[in-house]
């Protein structure tokens, strides 16, 4: 049975999701032990094994990763791996439900850079939903009380590199492949973290204390032969997760695939209290529903306004 563009975009998006959750659980368990741009390279090189023997062959070999736009694809990799490392950074020292509400600040970002860049007009009920988001995100923050964390802000900064990153993908989407997005952002990877390594990876600036900033500047060791399965799952994670979240877009229309990508709220509370026996209290739920909501209505406001009877785009 055939299934349908409205059926693949979500589920597509669904699998891409889950992989991600699963990726960033099986990194905050590894952010104790290892550097944090070690277990990206060899994430990365997992990961670009993936892409060349399975994703590569499935879209017409070599030729589907040749690109006609080469500095838009390195822009585009530049903006996940920003997004990624600062995402990971603060997930070694924040609560797993805490990163993941903070980071999906993502759509609201995009509103307001798709009036930047792309001349899109948003009116006052959407420019309401970011507000309501953003209280959510002060919630959660709790700015001027002891329960800051100034690595609250670094999920902040990810959503603004991932917001960016799908500002590319409009751009980039009718020229290029898939496969060909996957491949950039892994060989973007592999150059990034082997010049951190080259420039950090002896453990010159660790013992700061700060988890964030350990899982940056650490050492580079070499892995437990325990912990060997973990580091390249990742790998397989980021490269297929990176392909089914493309591949989701493609298919289907955004503003009905974009809302599945919250799936990954339930799960990060449901893995943090699982695995990490973490669970938020009553404030940070309080501004985990804002930034739902309001995200959710965000994307739905969208969907409303891109119907073709709608001819003027307003609030």
């Amino acid at each position: 049975m055939k299934l349908s563009p409205t059926t693949l975009g979500p589920l597509f998006a669904m699998i891409a999701v889950t992989l991600f959750s699963l990726n960033d659980v099986t990194m905050k368990f590894l952010s104790g032990d290892y550097a944090l741009h070690q277990i990206v390279l060899i994430r990365s090189i997992v990961g670009m094994t993936v892409v060349l023997l399975f994703m590569a062959p499935f879209q017409g070999g070599l030729p589907a990763l040749k690109t006609k736009r080469l500095g838009a694809q390195m822009a585009r990799a530049g903006l996940v791996f920003f997004a990624n490392m600062t995402f990971f950074l603060g997930l070694a020292a924040l609560p797993l439900a805490d990163a993941v509400a903070l980071f999906f600040v993502s759509p609201f970002i995009i509103t307001i850079f798709s009036v930047i860049f792309l001349g899109e007009t948003v009116g006052p009920r959407r420019w309401g939903a970011v507000a309501i988001g953003m209280i959510g995100v002060a919630v959660v923050l709790r700015p001027g009380t002891a329960s800051f964390q100034l690595a609250s802000l670094l999920p902040i900064a990810a959503a603004f590199g991932y917001a960016g990153l799908h500002i590319m993908t409009r751009y980039l989407r009718n020229t290029e492949t898939t496969v060909s997005m996957v491949f950039y952002i892994q060989l973007m990877f592999i150059i990034a973290t082997c010049v951190l390594g080259l420039l950090m990876g002896d453990g010159k600036f660790a013992s700061s204390g700060n988890a964030s900033l350990e899982f940056l500047f650490r050492p580079w060791v070499w892995p437990d032969v325990g912990d060997l399965p973990y580091i390249a799952v990742l790998g397989l994670f980021a490269s297929v997760g990176g392909y089914f979240i493309s591949l989701a877009y493609r298919t289907g229309e955004a503003a009905l695939v974009a809302p599945f990508e919250y799936l990954a709220l339930p799960l990060s509370i449901i893995l943090g209290m699982l695995i990490f026996d973490e669970w938020p209290d009553a404030i940070a739920w309080s501004g985990i529903a804002l930034i739902l909501a309001s995200g959710l209505y965000t994307v739905w406001r969208e969907h409303q306004l891109s119907k073709p009877q709608r001819p003027k785009r307003e609030g």
